[in-house]
């Protein structure tokens, strides 16, 4: 299973770069291939309904429009489009723990890689928030936050509140204690 969603992301990521260096008529032409298959995935999945709900949402963009910041992504998701400045939510295993990074306001950073085998870096601003002291590698951190890319897996920054209240609060969760 884990192996089958990698190779669909990696499917993914490439087609959608492939995508963007389309002519516009052939964009166009994938577009409406697209459609008739999004159509067909609907009528098959209201015919197949199954018991367990899917954990992750895997949005492919369509070029038409921005992604909405109003619904919460997988970081595999944003990784794939290189999106900037989105929110999401999602779960990691702890890999590495790396010094704070002091210039400007304070953040203790660390890296987590995703059930998706994507590694992301959190930088958790410890002048808002509390900082989350004993962490251990292996554990598992949620988080919810501000998705930017790079190539290396992306950073995920604002997982605190917002004390002016003009930016969508995120969060981490850790050993069942809100940090935020």
């Amino acid at each position: 299973m884990k192996n089958t969603l990698m190779l669909l992301i990696v499917i993914a990521g490439l087609a959608t770069v492939t995508y963007r260096f389309l002519p516009v008529e052939l964009q166009q032409q994938v577009n409406a291939q697209l459609q008739k298959i999004s159509q067909t995935e609907t009528l098959v999945s209201k015919a197949v309904a199954s018991d367990e709900q899917k954990k992750y949402k895997l949005v492919i963009p369509d070029g038409s429009k921005p992604a909405q910041k109003t619904e919460a992504l997988v970081v595999a998701s944003a990784y794939i489009q290189h999106l900037q400045d989105v929110h999401v939510e999602g779960e990691g295993r702890l890999v590495k723990v790396l010094s704070d990074d002091n210039d400007g306001s304070k953040h203790q950073r660390f890296i987590l890689k995703t059930p998706e085998d994507v590694t992301v870096l959190i930088a958790h601003n410890i002048d808002i928030a509390q900082r989350i002291n004993n962490l251990t590698i292996g554990d598992t951190i949620y988080f919810s936050g501000e998705y930017v890319w790079n190539e290396k897996g992306g950073l995920v920054h604002w997982t605190h509140r917002d004390p002016r209240g003009r930016h969508e609060s995120g969060w981490l969760r850790y050993n069942g204690a809100i940090y935020q």
